[in-house]
This record gives C-alpha cells, structure tokens and sequence, in this order.
C-alpha cells in the first residue's frame, strides 16, 4: 500500500486503513485463541468466548483493529467508511457485550491472558472511545478498561524484571501505552506506578548494544525503551537519558537501529512480523526527534531513518493476511507520532 506522502495521513489513506480494519474486525476465522481451558466446558468458539473482540486473527489485533478505527473516525468523521464504523461500534461496543469480555478475563484461568501487550491495547482503546464525546461506546468499555488498569495495578510490583523481547510480551511497549490511558482518565495512581516503574527498569541503561531484530520481531526492544521513558520523564531528563542510551546515535550506530529489515515470506505471521519493526521504528524514531533539541544532530538522523523505515512499512500495509491483519495499526501510530 502505498500513499501520496510517506510522511502524512491523509483523509484517503485513513480511509483505506479503515477499509482494512472493517474487513478484519469481524472476520471469524482463522483465529488465534490465548485461552486457558479448565474444563470441557471451555471448549467454545471464539465468539461466544469474546463477545466483542473475536476477530482479526487474535484478541489483541482486534482490540487494536477497534482502536485504529476509533482513532481514525475522530479525526476523519466524514470520511467514506464513517457510517460504516458507527454502525459497527453500535452493534459491537455495548455495555452487555463488553460485561462479557470482562467475565472472561475474570476467570482464575485468565490471569496471564494477553499480559501486557493485550492488557495495553485495551487501554489504548478505553482512552481513545473517552474522547468521542456524545457516544456510548466509551462508556460501555470503561468498566473492562477498569478491569485491565486494576491488572496492571497488581502485576507491576510484583514484575521484579522487564521484558525486552521485540514481540508482545515487551513490557516498555505496554507502559508506554498505558500511561495514555492514565493520563487521559486521570488515573494518577496508575500514572505514578508506570513512572516508579519504567524508571526503575530503564533509567540505568546505557550504550545499548541493540541487539536486533531477532526473526520475529515487530517491536525495537531498544528504540520502545524511550518511547517508553519519553511518557515519563520531562523532556531535559529524557536528552540526558537518551545521550548516553544511545550516544553514536548521530553517526548512525548500532548500525541495525538504522537499518530496515529484510522480510523473506510475507505469508508467515512471525516473519511478517519484520514490517511491523519498520513502522514501530518509525513511531519511535519520529517520537525521540519530536523530544530533541532541534540544534541536536540526532534530531535529522532520526527523522530520515523514520521516513526510510516508514516507507518500506507502508509498501506491505496490505497484502497478505498475515500482516493485513494488524500493520495498519502500527502505520497509524508511526504517522501520527511527533
């Protein structure tokens, strides 16, 4: 998928996003269960297991299908497929239907389900439907959005260690997240754990050696990490940080940060993965320049390594299911960051 500009969402290219979340939100099958089962009365279809969310390959894509949708109506309303999407969240995000996805995440087999990386996007969601004033939709989701914000609540101080794989279990990616979602609905509790948090985790590091991609990665285990610290540092504590994170930044090293991966098989959901780390590095590279100096050197080598990454990302938006299914989401938040 290409767009007239590799730097710009235009009305016509949230309309086409859109397009393809529409086509995957509710489409059934294939489906990728992360379901404990506890018995045999828990061998059940997707769609009665996950009211709402029961499409788009797995849990969490749909969540963030949901979101890229919301996103885009609030900022396109009268874009082609806007009629589309109300009617959509209409019959989706009712206050019944999302009473039954927090039934299953209260179930003692769920306690693991979709942490964090789910656990995120669902919050991400819950920000985004608070601010589509005069609908329901946010309301109806708020009491799960509470469910996911009180796990993460319980979860981190007992999260001795962070994750630093480049796939979903990466806990920076997920604080930086949530701190969204803390932010938008005043949950300073939550605010202030994800900030004691990441800078316990983070704030230590230094000269990372960016050991990356590995084979499946659709995240920068580096670059997230200040993305991450970005959401909870004030912007002169977050240059000192990011100087000594990264301090042969401007000379373009570790040289793979700067460097879009290859992506043999576009058919298989792990390597496909691999576009997903050219636009995550984007939204990334695009959010350290945005807290730059503007007079750092840094500053332009970020921003044309994001226009690089981000333009070999756009190219396999759409194609085969396997990235089809989620890269949109990942465009959107590499072109709207900064």
């Amino acid at each position: 998928m290409s767009s007239s500009s590799a730097s710009e969402l235009t009305p016509d290219l949230a309309a086409r996003f859109a397009r393809l979340a529409l086509g995957h939100v509710t489409r059934p099958y294939p489906y990728k269960l992360d379901h404990v089962m506890a018995g045999d009365e828990d061998v059940l279809p997707p769609r009665v297991l996950h009211p709402i969310f029961h499409g788009s390959f797995d849990w969490h894509s749909c969540v963030h299908g949901y979101w890229l949708l919301a996103r885009l109506l609030r900022r396109f309303p009268d874009m082609a497929p806007a009629a589309e999407i109300r009617a959509l969240f209409d019959a989706s995000l009712t206050a019944e239907k999302a009473a039954g996805e927090l039934a299953y995440l209260a179930r003692p087999a769920s306690r693991g389900f979709e942490r964090p990386y789910g656990w995120a996007w669902l919050l991400m969601l819950g920000a985004e439907l608070e601010r589509h004033e005069g609908a329901a939709w946010g309301a109806n989701l708020a009491p799960l959005a509470r469910g996911f914000a009180e796990r993460f609540k319980a979860f981190l101080p007992v999260a001795t260690y962070p994750i630093r794989t480049g796939a979903h279990g990466n806990t920076a990616f997920a604080l930086a997240l949530a701190s969204e979602y803390a932010a938008q609905v005043g949950d300073h509790e939550l605010a202030r754990l994800i900030a004691t948090t990441a800078t316990g985790w983070y704030l230590a590091d230094a000269d990372a050696p960016a050991w990356e991609p590995s084979g499946d990665d659709f995240l920068s285990a580096t670059l997230v990490e200040a993305q991450c610290l970005r959401a909870v540092l004030p912007s002169a504590d977050f240059r000192l940080w990011f100087a000594r994170f990264l301090p042969d930044a401007a000379q373009r090293r570790p040289a793979t940060l700067f460097t879009p991966p290859t992506v043999s098989d576009r058919t298989d959901g792990k390597i496909a993965h691999l576009d997903g780390l050219c636009l995550s590095r984007a939204w990334c590279w695009r959010g350290v320049a945005a807290s730059l100096d503007p007079a750092d050197p840094v500053r332009a080598v970020a921003l044309a390594t994001a226009e690089e990454h981000l333009a070999a990302g756009l190219a396999h938006v759409a194609g085969d299911y396997m990235g089809e299914h989620w890269l949109a989401t990942f465009a959107l938040l590499a072109l709207e960051a900064g």
